[in-house]
């Protein structure tokens, strides 16, 4: 017992090891693409070639934000003989009446702007896009979710980009409307920093596979045929069109310096919703697509080596838990068996990994934040902070995984929107949350009294390898119990 513990330990750490070395792969081309970035000539709209441009809107029972959304992008800066709005609205609320009403009025100051509603929600947001695509006359398809607003000079920004006819689409970065609300939104907003100022930047600069993240983009009508149009068999439809897309050899361009503004959630069930879509998603399309990556003869080593962990990263929740609960007995092996310490000591080599991470997030809070000695110390705190919490999420993050690899199918839970952008906001009152206490909470409470334990082994062996790594757990775990039962209404 003792040696397969010691096995599925040591396979987890080397996996995590390695998928590592891929986010310092790309750490480094990202610091070479600023090398070159800044050589880069501004580009503009050509007036005489202005195209036809759709903006999709999906939206499903969005009565907090959809007013906002509408709003902002009336005011988008595009002619308007140029310029059709759909609002694809699968919703089954009073929200359809309030949307309704907004197009209409919206209509009556000249814009081409349609409410767009179906009988069901066959293929959820990806059914909806698909629909409205049939009857786009846009060429360029710019896509927006209801939390989502775009600046002004949004369009004038991006479609200068797809004047290449290979380029498929272009990808914007993601701002955060609310990023200081609360320890949960800036932990939401240092993991998705990292996404996209480092990853997303280095993958598009080092020709790897890049994805399109759903919102914030604009596509090219043709790529999105082309590539087969949008499928909901997996709960990450951006995901997976954007490798057949690029297996198709379209070209994607991503703009770190063009910031699309969106709120993030603001209690943990709405967090956990989102979270659970991802990593599930992500983990369909590891099943749906590396298989056809894998055998495509166009695409390079390099290529397939990130496409690998790009489809698999959300299986480090997995590898996660797998090390958490394993690192008790892996502490009593220790202590029991001095003829391992060779072992031990080998395994301090994986502790590296901890210092990639470090750094790639490092690279990122600095490009946003500043650097200097207050800078990186308020860094040091947010870096634990995040860690905590993927710590405390990862046995949930693990059930979205699992799932997602075994191919169970689930319905595309919808993340709840607040229009929340300070403490005098309050979000109790929102009839979209969900109220209770889920089966994963008291699994969680069960592993918070195990790392407990951890705690009090490393103290009774006088072993303190690991009682760091404990504590973060305890931590995370009790952070994300306490939201639990605070937003339980």
């Amino acid at each position: 017992m003792d040696l397969a513990i010691i096995i599925i330990y040591t396979f987890a750490s080397a996996l995590i090891l390695i998928y590592s070395i891929s986010q310092f792969l790309l750490l480094l081309d990202y610091l070479r693409s600023k090398k070159k970035s800044a050589h880069t000539p501004p580009l503009n709209l050509d007036k005489d070639q202005i195209p036809h441009i759709t903006i999709q809107l999906p939206l499903y029972n969005e009565k907090y934000v959809v007013e906002r959304l509408l709003k902002n992008i009336a005011g988008i800066d595009y002619p308007k003989n140029k310029l059709e709005i759909q609002v694809l609205d699968d919703s089954t609320d009073e929200s359809v009446e309030k949307t309704a009403a907004l197009v209409a009025e919206l209509q009556q100051k000249g814009l081409d702007i349609q409410h767009i509603r179906r009988k069901n929600r066959k293929g959820y947001k990806a059914g909806a896009l698909k629909k409205g695509l049939k009857i786009a006359k846009g060429e360029l398809i710019a896509i927006f979710d209801s939390d989502f607003l775009p600046k002004k000079d949004w369009l004038l920004q991006t479609v200068p980009h797809l004047k290449d006819p290979e380029v498929g689409l272009v990808q914007t970065r993601w701002g955060h409307l609310n990023r200081d609300y609360s320890l949960l939104t800036k932990v939401l907003a240092f993991a998705l920093d990292f996404h996209f100022v480092v990853e997303q930047t280095a993958r598009n600069f080092g020709k790897h596979f890049m994805n399109f993240n759903g919102t914030a983009g604009i596509w090219r009508k043709q790529c999105i045929i082309d590539a087969g149009n949008w499928e909901g068999d997996t709960l990450t439809e951006d995901l997976d069109l954007s490798y057949r897309a690029q297996m198709k050899k379209w070209k994607f361009k991503y703009l770190e310096d063009v910031v699309t503004p969106a709120e993030l959630p603001v209690i943990i069930s709405a967090a956990r919703s989102q979270q659970f879509r991802w990593n599930k998603g992500a983990a369909e399309n590891f099943q749906k697509n590396f298989s056809l990556l894998l055998k495509d003869k166009d695409q390079s080593a390099g290529t397939k080596f990130h496409g690998f962990f790009h489809l698999l990263n959300s299986s480090l929740f997995l590898l996660l838990l797998i090390l958490a609960v394993l690192s008790i007995p892996v502490l009593y092996i220790k202590n029991n068996n001095p003829e391992f310490a060779w072992y031990f000591q080998l395994m301090a080599f994986f502790a590296v990994s901890t210092l990639v991470f470090f750094a790639c997030y490092w690279i990122t809070w600095a490009k946003i934040h500043g650097k200097g000695i207050k800078s990186f110390f308020r860094f040091m705190g947010m870096f634990f902070a995040f860690f905590s919490v993927a710590m405390g999420l990862s046995a949930y993050n693990s059930l979205a995984v699992l799932e997602g690899h075994f191919g169970k199918k689930s319905a595309f839970i919808r993340t709840p929107k607040f229009n929340v952008s300070d403490l005098k906001n309050s979000w109790k009152d929102n009839v979209y949350i969900t109220k209770g206490l889920a089966t994963y909470v008291y699994i969680e409470i069960l592993l918070l009294l195990y790392f407990c334990f951890g705690i009090y082994s490393a103290i009774k062996l006088a072993d303190y390898g690991l009682l760091v790594f404990h504590l973060m757990l305890v931590g995370g775990l009790s952070f994300v119990i306490f939201q639990s039962l605070r937003a339980r209404g």
